[in-house]
């Protein structure tokens, strides 16, 4: 795997989950992480926890297909210092996948951040914990509002016009 920076590394997670928070249409969503005594708490577009989970579920399925997939010995050690509570808004998340420990890097930016600096966060996530986490963000974003089955568009609870039944039908729930 490339050498990397970042302002704060907490090498492999013990635990990582994603949450929404709120009423569908109005969420808001977040993974929440945890690395020894420290944790963060990363909040995300909806896009962008689907992306993650299908890149986790392409990478996992494609492994799958090369040789048996497990967990290996992890790239990094868990995190060994104090507790350090992170939180902010993601402008940019990029994943890795290092074939030799078989686990998943993550890179996050924070909103606030210059371009040109080093990632806000970096951590490893192993197979195993990628997997369920890939399951976990696309239940999370399907329990949303249902999707109109001509526009693909999200239906409110009050209804959807539907542009491509020329406003001619509404749609409800």
């Amino acid at each position: 795997m490339p050498q990397y920076q970042a302002n704060n590394n907490f090498g492999t997670v013990s635990s990582i989950s994603v949450e929404a928070l709120g009423q569908p249409g109005q969420r808001t969503f977040r993974l929440l992480l945890q690395a020894g005594e420290a944790s963060a708490c990363l909040w995300l577009e909806k896009e962008q926890v689907q992306q993650l989970a299908i890149y986790i579920q392409e990478i996992s399925e494609d492994l799958m297909g090369n040789r048996p997939a497990e967990d290996r010995e992890a790239s990094e050690a868990p995190w060994p210092g104090g507790n350090v509570s992170l939180e902010f808004k993601v402008e940019s998340l990029s994943l890795g996948h290092d074939s030799a420990s078989n686990a998943f890097l993550f890179l996050a930016h924070d909103r606030e951040s210059p371009d040109d600096d080093p990632a806000d966060l970096s951590f490893w996530v192993t197979l195993e914990m990628a997997r369920d986490l890939s399951k976990e963000a696309l239940e999370v974003c399907a329990s949303g509002r249902p999707r109109c089955f001509l526009c693909g568009q999200p239906i409110n609870p009050e209804g959807h016009v539907c542009v491509r039944s020329n406003g001619h039908q509404s749609l409800q729930p």
